[in-house]
């Protein structure tokens, strides 16, 4: 389903034991997955679609935030972005969310996560959650030391 349109998340229908169910899922090969203006607003049409006719939903999350740049905050990212927040929110379907790899910052939290209440949050032993990957958190753990350095 709108498979040209924001690329960076995939929403369809599957079954499980015979049961329909709603896929939302990041897609890691475009844009790594962010979530941006049109893959929020694609992914928030789609949880409330499902909503309206009663379709649990199966969300897979490997996300590592939201994509920065002054487009997408000029254009309204926060709006859009809570557009899926409470499209998750407002859900009264059965709710599954599994993370498979990366589920850092905010828009973990928009993707279904624990804190929206889901029926059930499942993870692979590899999955990453935290604020933001290593890689930043590294940078300013060590930023902030060179200050302290600095002023001494």
């Amino acid at each position: 389903m709108a498979e040209n349109y924001a690329k960076n998340i995939v929403i369809g229908f599957a079954r499980i034991n015979g049961k329909t169910v709603g896929v939302v899922g990041n897609q890691p090969n475009v844009l790594a997955g962010v979530l941006d203006i049109k893959s929020s607003i694609k992914g928030a049409r789609f949880v409330r679609f499902c909503d309206c006719f009663n379709i649990p939903l199966l969300t897979l999350v490997d996300v590592p935030g939201f994509l920065p740049g002054v487009d997408q905050e000029l254009n309204g990212i926060i709006l859009h972005g809570a557009k899926l927040l409470y499209a998750y929110c407002e859900a009264t379907v059965p709710r599954v969310t599994v993370i498979t790899r990366k589920a850092y910052g905010g828009a973990y939290d928009v993707m279904s996560s624990k804190h929206l209440r889901g029926d059930i949050n499942l993870a692979f032993p590899t999955a990453e959650i935290a604020v933001m990957g290593p890689d930043g958190a590294v940078n300013i753990v060590n930023k902030e030391k060179s200050k302290m350095l600095m002023i001494q």
